[in-house]
């Protein structure tokens, strides 16, 4: 069973729409605990509902990619983001342009 924080994390991330993301330091302060970015990196990789929740929208604070093992890993990762309409600056999301802004 899920700790708290972390049912919180799997309900924000649900809420990232389609040609956005959002980092793990973003959602661990927007969770209640700033502090708490690696904590929302191991609820990513324990997500036990990938399809309904985006892990794949959830990126670094530079906008790198990182920790994604499904598919081929980070190539599927920036492949869905892509596709979804996720603006990069070479090997990064442009954060300028595709972070989530939490209304």
């Amino acid at each position: 069973m899920a700790s708290v924080f972390t049912e919180k994390v799997y309900v924000l991330a649900r809420t990232i729409p389609k040609g956005k993301v959002a980092t793990y330091g973003q959602l661990a302060h927007l969770a209640g605990n700033p502090r708490a970015a690696r904590a929302v990196g191991m609820a990513m990789r324990t997500n036990p509902d990938i399809p309904a929740t985006p892990c794949h929208r959830v990126v670094a604070s530079d906008g790198s990619l990182t920790g994604y093992s499904a598919g081929q890993g980070l190539s599927t990762k920036r492949k869905m983001l892509v596709d979804e309409g996720v603006s990069f600056k070479g090997t990064k999301v442009d954060l300028g342009v595709s972070q989530w802004k939490k209304g």
